[in-house]
């Protein structure tokens, strides 16, 4: 089994986001920041070149692969922020009928600009995700 590449590091996480050339970019990931450190108490930390994590868990998939991921994550891709929700979206259906504008993927949720979104629709959405993984991966 090949070995994950996205894992903590000890790169600077202001570092990071002051790389971010869209102002408007930088401005949504610092809020991510703000919102995710709220909600889990825990500091943000890279995880790989361009994710920024906060807290961790351990999975493990009846595939046998294992490994270490963040109770919530998000990078500045560049077509969108990629926010990570791990359990997926199925149980977030009110929530995502409320959200605003976005797109998703397995556990991605593409946002193109905060302000495209409701802000506390969004929180709900981390925080209802992280505490999810952190009970079922305890």
């Amino acid at each position: 089994m090949s070995e994950l590449k996205t894992k903590p590091t000890d790169s600077s996480v202001d570092e990071f986001l002051n790389s971010i050339e869209d102002d408007s970019k930088r401005s949504d990931c610092r809020k991510l920041v703000k919102i995710m450190r709220k909600l889990t108490g825990e500091k943000p930390r890279m995880w790989g070149p361009s994710i920024v994590g906060f807290g961790s868990y351990r999975y493990n998939y009846a595939s046998g692969q294992e490994g270490d991921w963040p109770l919530t994550s998000f990078s500045p891709r560049k077509q969108a922020l990629t926010v990570y929700i791990m359990p997926g979206f199925a149980r977030y259906d009110s929530l995502m009928g409320k959200l605003g504008k976005y797109k998703t993927g397995k556990s991605c949720l593409y946002i193109k600009k905060l302000e495209d979104v409701d802000l506390e629709v969004l929180e709900e959405l981390i925080d209802q995700s992280a505490r999810h993984i952190a009970k079922t991966h305890a």
